[in-house]
């Protein structure tokens, strides 16, 4: 009997030892390397002209098992993704910009600290996904809202960064501001200085009044972006242009939110958004 406990404990103990060496082998992973590599390319990160230093800003482990998705690389982030115990934070907005990172100090010091602390990896891609054609903020905004006729738009150094296009039926400014405020978790604000029904609309996320002068020169009925500098109102008064704010946050986390599913099949890894909405 004494003899049977024995070896049935052994065989309890030698079946778990290769159920968990098997069930390790079975997590997925990816490399870090192979993960930017395969952004970069998708996003054709070289070739867009911008002050973000897009691509891979801080480089942690090299196996990844997890990435968090955000709008922004900032602290509230890098803290909710390290309790998700992710390997790797991919951004819309990163921590460099021009010479941004000129000096280690301050804030740039403590959030670098908190990444390369737990070795965790930071990429950021800013115009990139705000203009892709597939997973960009401006082109997932256009299919939330259904648009018809989708085109470039949004002028930026010479290449378009957002999307046009028009709804199948007229619509109101109200109805529109609904519709953003149910699918985005957002508040609109608008500039009502155009028609009372609208087919037609420009689109240019985060702070994307650059297109303003545009939009009035294209004789689109709407315009929707991020937010608006206090210049924008006189300019959208005398253009007699509507112009809807959905949030500069609120506008790009479509972006991010596309690139998830896309990674997570891509290389089997897990993935998680993390949430840092601004309050007003």
């Amino acid at each position: 009997m004494i003899h049977e406990i024995y070896t049935t404990k052994n065989f309890q103990k030698i079946f778990l030892e290769n159920y968990l060496k098997e069930y390790i082998i079975q997590i997925k992973m990816a490399e870090i390397k192979q993960i930017t590599n395969f952004l970069d390319e998708e996003l054709k990160t070289a070739q867009v002209e911008d002050t973000s230093n897009n691509g891979l800003q801080v480089a942690g482990k090299i196996e990844v098992r997890k990435i968090a998705f955000a709008v922004d690389a900032c602290v509230e982030v890098f803290e909710k993704a390290l309790e998700a115990g992710a390997d790797m934070i991919i951004v819309h907005h990163g921590m460099s910009w021009a010479d941004s990172l000129k000096y280690i100090t301050g804030i740039n010091y403590n959030r670098i600290k908190l990444l390369i602390k737990n070795d965790v990896s930071l990429y950021a891609s800013h115009l990139p996904l705000d203009m892709h054609d597939k997973y960009g903020n401006n082109i997932q905004l256009a299919k939330i809202l259904e648009l018809d006729n989708i085109e470039d738009f949004g002028n930026y150094h010479g290449t378009a960064i957002g999307k046009m296009g028009c709804f199948n039926h007229d619509i109101t400014i109200e109805d529109l501001k609904k519709i953003l405020e149910n699918k985005l978790n957002t508040k609109c604000t608008a500039y009502k200085f155009g028609k009372d029904k609208i087919k037609t609309l420009g689109i240019v996320s985060g702070g994307g009044s650059l297109a303003l002068n545009e939009a009035v020169q294209k004789n689109l009925d709407c315009f929707l972006i991020g937010e608006a500098p206090h210049q924008s109102y006189h300019k959208a008064k005398e253009g007699r242009m509507n112009v809807i704010m959905a949030g500069h946050y609120e506008t790009e986390t479509v972006g991010v939110k596309a690139l998830m599913p896309l990674l997570e099949e891509k290389f089997g890894v897990e993935v998680v958004f993390i949430d840092a909405q601004p309050k007003y």
